[in-house]
């Protein structure tokens, strides 16, 4: 998530128990819903209880793109065309968080300069490095993972957005925010307790469907030693997910004196790289 770069003017229509469920969809990815939504602080609030389900919906896609695009080509390209689509599915909104974070960290400066650069929506040379290398390191995981088990590279994309999404929850929860009543993160000022264990439940439901799903794939014929290594990955990922995105989160809230919108969407695309990282690992 980054601290600008969505417009969140108001809308006004669709009322119900879909609005968050829409609001989710509609700010953090470019699926085509069509619903007119005043995005007020309140619904913002309420709509981060489905970001896991955002992050598994753009798994998807992703794994359908990247399949079609293995069938035609070879891993690589098929690969940088599925992490194409990855960054089209999300308009850049996290990885535009990534770049700001970068400026501001690496800039080395005092913590109110960093604020400063990040705020600034010029992209400097940290963020573009930054960029690279994490598009580079997504790029030549993926083609790892589709040279394997196309089932398998599914389990992947599933989780790795998934837990990546729910960790941007419990960080909204769980750190301070570093511009208290400006920018981004003060719109989701009150999230709290409860409203992190309604992502957390999402989250967990939504990674037993996927380990229903492996289960079934045991049943057409996946092999036993591929069927534990997609158990283990299934365990370990949200383990992993929690673990280096506090260590993450701990340090960039030492420097900044909290977190902001732009280190949200850091923290989420660091974690879908580390998440892919841990499956080429277990799965390869």
């Amino acid at each position: 998530m980054t601290e600008s770069k969505r417009d969140a003017a108001p809308r006004k229509g669709k009322s119900g128990a879909l609005q968050p469920v829409l609001a989710a969809f509609q700010f953090l990815s470019r699926f085509p819903v069509r619903a007119e939504l005043e995005f007020t602080p309140e619904l913002l609030k309420r709509s981060i209880t489905y970001y896991p389900l955002v992050g598994a919906a753009i798994g998807a896609a992703v794994w359908a793109g990247g399949w079609l695009a293995a069938w035609l080509l070879p891993p690589f390209p098929a690969a940088v065309l599925a992490l194409i689509l990855w960054v089209w599915l999300t308009g850049g909104l996290h990885l535009d968080g990534w770049m700001d974070t970068a400026d501001g960290l690496f800039s080395y400066r005092s913590r109110e300069r960093m604020l400063e650069i990040m705020k600034d929506s010029r992209v400097g040379a940290m963020g573009v490095l930054a960029c690279v290398l994490l598009l580079l390191l997504k790029a030549s995981l993926l083609a790892g993972l589709l040279q394997g088990d196309l089932p398998t590279t599914g389990l992947v994309l599933l989780m790795a957005p998934l837990w990546s999404r729910w960790f941007m929850t419990r960080a909204m929860h769980r750190w301070p925010k570093a511009r208290q009543g400006e920018g981004l993160a003060a719109q989701f000022q009150g999230f709290g307790e409860r409203d992190a264990w309604g992502a957390t439940v999402m989250a967990v439901t939504l990674s037993v469907v996927v380990l229903l799903y492996t289960l079934l794939l045991s049943l057409v014929g996946t092999n036993e030693s591929t069927l534990l290594r997609s158990l283990i990955y299934i365990v370990l990922a949200p383990l992993l997910a929690w673990t280096a995105g506090t260590w993450a989160a701990r340090r960039i809230s030492a420097k900044l004196g909290g977190l902001t919108g732009d280190t949200y969407g850091a923290l989420g695309e660091g974690l879908e790289a580390v998440l892919l990282l841990l499956a080429v690992l277990i799965l390869q």
